[in-house]
């Protein structure tokens, strides 16, 4: 495996969300890195913006050679959609997980609004957030998820910034392939047959009995479908290869 993969987290998690997959990726002897948004992990206190953002993912493919495989879940998701669409040079392949709907203005009015009020508890409500955690998520992705920490104060900053993502125009503007990876229990995949549709070139791969922290409750099928797809692009590149050498 020579593609370097670069991996986005979600919102209020960070790059070590991704141990399970990073762990995969560099036994098949891969290289892989996954990033801290603005705001996030070891960059907590830094204002998230959408751009900077991009730039950060930008930034990580520059460090591994300047092409690379893009995946991201939620927040990250629609992060590099946007990277994507923007640095089409820079993307050999798209996994774009847990993020197939619009992020309407209403629908994030009324989570900036529950967000207000989870900020005024006494501890900016972590005692839920982890109540939450160890609820939905298995023992190994709770703790994975928890070692980087929580970016509790970032969500406003985060909802604010989404009212301009626009996840169906950059879908149409990318050229790499594109995997739509959903939890069939996940409540973001309820356009996931119109962000299908954009794609130029797209699959939607729907993980039974998951829900939308799909890389953390199915760790092993959403692996294979990451190292099948990263193996189908890297098969790609090298016929690419060989048609421009001749």
């Amino acid at each position: 495996m020579s593609l370097p993969v670069v991996l986005v987290h979600g919102l209020r998690t960070s790059r070590t969300m991704w141990r399970a997959q990073v762990q995969a990726l560099e036994r098949a002897g891969g290289r892989a890195v996954a990033v801290d948004l603005p705001g996030h992990g070891t960059r907590i206190g830094e204002p998230f913006t959408l751009d900077s953002a991009v730039d950060t993912v930008a930034q990580a493919i520059d460090g591994v050679g300047g092409r690379a495989f893009v995946v991201g879940l939620s927040l990250g998701g629609y992060v590099a959609i946007r990277h994507a669409a923007r640095h089409p040079e820079q993307v050999a392949g798209l996994v774009a997980a847990s993020c197939s709907t619009r992020p309407h203005r209403v629908l994030l009015a009324g989570w900036a609004v529950g967000a207000q009020g989870i900020a005024r508890l006494p501890d900016r409500g972590a005692r839920l957030n982890q109540f939450f955690v160890d609820r939905v998520l298995p023992h190994e992705g709770a703790a994975d998820v928890a070692a980087g920490g929580f970016a509790l104060d970032a969500t406003q900053e985060v909802l604010r910034e989404m009212t301009v993502a626009t996840p169906l125009d950059d879908l149409v503007r990318i050229e790499a392939p594109v995997w739509l990876v959903n939890g069939a229990l996940d409540h973001f995949r309820g356009e996931e047959r119109r962000f299908l549709a954009a794609c130029r070139d797209g699959r939607l791969v729907v993980v039974p009995r998951a829900t939308h922290l799909v890389s953390l409750v199915a760790p092993a099928r959403f692996t294979r479908v990451l190292l099948e797809a990263v193996d189908e692009v890297e098969q790609r590149e090298r016929a690419r290869r060989t048609v421009v050498s001749r």
